[in-house]
C-alpha cells in the first residue's frame, strides 16, 4: 500500500526513526545500515515495508530499495520474521548478507543473533537462486548514485524487459562508466539486450 515516505526526521535511534510528514509522525523500524545512512540528514525519503498482524500494524523503513527487496526476500523464508530480518540487516550490510547467501556461507549467517544452523541452511537453500550468484568482488548494491540505475531499471521494466537481466545489464554499464546519464544507460542497455 505505501511505497515511501518523505519528511523531516523528528527523532532517530539505531532501531527506529520518526519521520514527520504533514503534521503526522510516522514510527518506522530501521536497520543499522539505514541508521548510518540517515545520521547526518534532517530531510529523508524512506522506502516502506508494511507488516500487518492481528495485534499490530508496523512500518519498516529502508534508505534504499535494494535493502527493502532483500528484507522482503528474508521474511519470505519460513522461520524468519520481520524483526529477525531487521536484525540480520543490522548485523551485516546488505552487500555482506547477499554474498554470504549466494556463496552458501552458513557460518557467517549463523553468527547473527537469533539464527541457528537449520535456519541458516534453509535461508541459503530458499534464497540462493533468487539472489543469484555473486563473487567477493562484486557489489550487490549500486554505486553511491543509484538513482540513475533505478530510473533506468524502471524504464526497461516498463518497456517489457525482465528485471533481473535488465539489472545485470545496467550494472555492467555503470561499472564501465559510472558517470553516464539515465538516457544513455537506457539506450545502451537496449542495444545490449
Amino acid at each position: 500500500m505505501y511505497e515511501f515516505i518523505s519528511g523531516k526526521i523528528a527523532q532517530i535511534t539505531p532501531a527506529y526513526a520518526i519521520v514527520e510528514n504533514n503534521g503526522i509522525g510516522y514510527f518506522l523500524n530501521i536497520s543499522l545500515f539505514t541508521f548510518e545512512a540517515l545520521k547526518d540528514k534532517s530531510e529523508v525519503q524512506l522506502y516502506i515495508h508494511e507488516h500487518i498482524r492481528e495485534d499490530a500494524f508496523m512500518l519498516y523503513g529502508f534508505f534504499e530499495t535494494r535493502e527493502r527487496d532483500l528484507f522482503r526476500m528474508l521474511v519470505s523464508v519460513s522461520g524468519i520474521g520481520s524483526n529477525t530480518a531487521r536484525m540480520m540487516l543490522s548485523s551485516m550490510s546488505p552487500d555482506e548478507l547477499h554474498i554470504a547467501i549466494s556463496t552458501g556461507n552458513v557460518n557467517q549467517i549463523k553468527s547473527i543473533k537469533g539464527i541457528g544452523l537449520k535456519t541458516a541452511q534453509r535461508l541459503i537453500v530458499e534464497l540462493k537462486d533468487k539472489i543469484g550468484k555473486a563473487t567477493e568482488g562484486e557489489n550487490f548494491l549500486m554505486p553511491a548514485d543509484n538513482t540513475k540505475a533505478e530510473e533506468a531499471l524502471s524504464a526497461l521494466v516498463m518497456l517489457g524487459f525482465s528485471k533481473a537481466p535488465s539489472q545485470k545489464t545496467i550494472d555492467k554499464i555503470l561499472k564501465e562508466d559510472p558517470g553516464r546519464k539515465v538516457e544513455d544507460i537506457i539506450k545502451l542497455a537496449l542495444k545490449m539486450m
